[in-house]
């Protein structure tokens, strides 16, 4: 019953989110726009506190930037206290927001300032008004020498990621690392109703562990270069095929870095979509010219919201 169950909810949540008028909307938008590209967001679970990164033009500068929200407004944005020197990206809280998860290129040893792979680091605190300590390597077996991306920790304490593994001959798959017994054990991939022989990555796991959302690129069903897909947990404790979200969600661009607040069922996620284009009837001034490479829809990755009713499995 639970199985049959998770998969109606499914369905009913893609039909929602098509036959509703709910649609993608820009997230921290006066924010966003000052940079050239945005991504990743994650927010607390009192949702106060919001750390998303910005990127270069071309993509090789990457900060983490820190954001808290009082009743009606957000602050000024500032890089986070141990970024900006090196290209940091992907960030998670616990959730207690007292460890800061992310993902960097940086040394080991802080002797050195030579760039290594990239690896899930984290940050902790005392309590909320403390500040950040200096960045801890999460070490083996979770990281390795090849490249982790995109660390999600659960209810559990199990920690999903992307693994770029070119020993496989594949591309980015999800792994995940169980906590058994105050460690975690070695990595392994989700099975293959998750990964394929192409590119999955940057998976959001809900808190209980029973649904995942992700992006595929350029699967047969897709709307575009990449995609949010969705995955439930069955009875069996197996995950579901993948089904992809919906062009409702879903762009002929880019989609990708979703992170979902379970409590108000809302999914903030990464998007490169482009709305302006070019009108061959009529000839642009070159004030229209400039507002269209301005507009917030310009091709470069900007952060959405959407609410996603019924998202929540049930017994």
């Amino acid at each position: 019953m639970k199985y049959i169950t998770i998969i109606c909810i499914y369905f009913i949540t893609i039909v929602n989110i098509q036959s509703q008028e709910i649609k993608p909307v820009p997230f921290l938008e006066d924010v966003v726009i000052q940079f050239p590209n945005v991504r990743d967001i994650a927010l607390t679970s009192t949702k106060n506190e919001a750390v998303f990164s910005a990127q270069s033009v071309m993509g090789d500068i990457s900060a983490l930037v820190y954001m808290t929200k009082d009743k009606t407004s957000w602050s000024t944005p500032q890089i986070l206290s141990f970024s900006g020197q090196y290209f940091d990206i992907e960030p998670f809280f616990s959730e207690d927001g007292l460890t800061l998860y992310f993902v960097s290129n940086r040394p080991l040893d802080r002797s050195s300032t030579e760039a290594k792979d990239f690896d899930i680091w984290f940050v902790t605190r005392a309590s909320i008004s403390e500040k950040w300590s200096e960045p801890q390597n999460l070490g083996a077996p979770v990281n390795t020498e090849m490249n982790e991306f995109y660390p999600v920790i659960t209810n559990s304490k199990n920690l999903y990621f992307t693994l770029d593994n070119p020993s496989l001959n594949r591309k980015d798959d999800i792994y995940v690392s169980e906590f058994k017994d105050g460690a975690y054990t070695t990595p392994k991939p989700l099975g293959n109703t998750i990964n394929s022989e192409g590119y999955e990555f940057n998976a959001f796991i809900s808190p209980d562990e029973s649904y995942l959302i992700y992006t595929c690129y350029n699967r047969k069903d897709g709307y575009g270069s990449g995609d949010l897909y969705i995955s439930y947990k069955n009875e069996n404790n197996e995950w579901t095929e993948a089904e992809n979200m919906g062009p409702t969600i879903n762009s002929d661009k880019m989609d990708y870095c979703p992170f979902v607040d379970t409590t108000s069922e809302t999914i903030y996620f990464t998007s490169k979509r482009n709305r302006s284009s070019l009108n061959s009837n009529s000839r642009l001034t070159i004030e229209e010219l400039k507002q269209v490479f301005n507009s917030y829809e310009n091709g470069s990755s900007r952060l959405y919201k959407m609410s996603i009713p019924d998202l929540k499995t049930k017994e």
